[in-house]
């Protein structure tokens, strides 16, 4: 293809080029020179935000998990991350390295899809915000910068062969293929990307086929290792459904024998009053006591301690019961554990 229809594309291009790169630009700007969201002691700390991704991603759930169970670690990483939208969204737009950094916005696109792809309580924000960003990346990396971008700029200024190459790979410019091979690569590419959105909208949220879901439309909390000893009931919650942005207010937590009696019971003022020193978190997001109820964000794990003499004159399985402000519970099966 002439040089002349990739400045044509690439021009044609140039509004999808600018939005997307700011929309990488803008996650640069937000955290560190209109706020400062990368301060682990402030409400908005990014290491949070990227917790909320952990419950329900697809394929990089260890590496978030690791990640938000070492919080310096969690940290120099989201800078990075940080730092990486900047310059990329920056370049993007400014139309340098077009090419480069258009496989560069795909990439930080692709980890957006599989990370948060299950967010959104209204329009699948993030699953959305993910698939046009891929798509958006591989356009641009087709089309290349055009007219209005420092690529045709340099490549204009400086005529050299050597830079024509390499400048061409990396920046705007033709490609070294035929016309009818490019069209097949280009083809193929988007037949990879439609597949990806078809299967990403269906495992996240079951839009091609079957029963839609929304995992972000109301809070659930799994418990697990529910046990009674003579002394303490201890088990563990992890808030693994509902909005980013809404806690689970837990307002009750009582054990039930199989006649439907309350043996044990802690009520919303109790929970608010709950002792750090009982509940172990596990990631940075944390369980931790609010004003009124003891506080769920999404993507916490903690395991919750509670002694009272009560225990001691309980004997056999009983019910465990959480119950949430709007209303709803969770029950798991609990036993008592005789000491050795």
């Amino acid at each position: 293809m002439h040089h002349q229809s990739y400045t044509y594309a690439g021009t044609l291009a140039t509004g999808l080029r600018w939005v997307t790169g700011w929309t990488y630009f803008s996650a640069f700007w937000r955290r560190l020179v209109l706020e400062n969201k990368l301060n682990p002691e402030e409400a908005g700390y990014i290491g949070e935000k990227f917790n909320h991704f952990l419950p329900n991603a697809l394929g990089i759930k260890p590496v978030i998990a690791h990640l938000v169970s070492h919080p310096e670690q969690l940290w120099w990483a989201m800078l990075l991350f940080t730092i990486i939208e900047g310059i990329v969204g920056l370049l993007f737009m400014l139309g340098l390295f077009t090419r480069l950094m258009s496989l560069m916005v795909t990439g930080l696109a692709l980890g957006i899809l599989l990370g948060s792809g299950w967010l959104g309580t209204t329009c699948l924000d993030e699953w959305q915000i993910g698939v046009l960003g891929i798509a958006a990346g591989c356009t641009i990396f087709f089309s290349g910068g055009g007219k209005y971008a420092l690529d045709t700029y340099i490549s204009g200024k400086y005529k050299g062969p050597g830079l024509k190459k390499w400048f061409s790979a990396a920046g705007s410019g033709p490609f070294p293929v035929t016309a009818n091979r490019l069209n097949r690569i280009a083809l193929a590419a988007s037949v990879l990307i439609l597949a990806l959105t078809l299967f990403t909208n269906q495992y996240f949220h079951g839009g091609v086929y079957g029963r839609l879901h929304n995992l972000s439309v109301r809070p659930h909390v799994t418990i697990s290792q529910a046990e009674i000893r003579p002394d303490s009931l201890s088990f563990t919650v992890f808030r693994d459904e509902g909005a980013d942005v809404y806690g689970s207010f837990l307002i009750s937590i009582a054990v039930v024998d199989r006649q439907g009696a309350i043996v044990f019971e802690q009520d919303q003022q109790q929970l608010a009053g709950l002792p750090t020193a009982n509940i172990h978190n596990d990631y940075v997001t944390r369980v931790r006591p609010g004003k009124h109820s003891l506080v769920l964000p999404l993507g916490a794990r903690a395991r919750l301690t509670f002694r009272d003499p009560a225990f001691r004159q309980l004997k056999g399985s009983y019910t465990l019961r959480l119950t949430d402000i709007s209303g709803i519970t969770w029950e798991q099966d609990v036993s008592v554990q005789q000491e050795l």
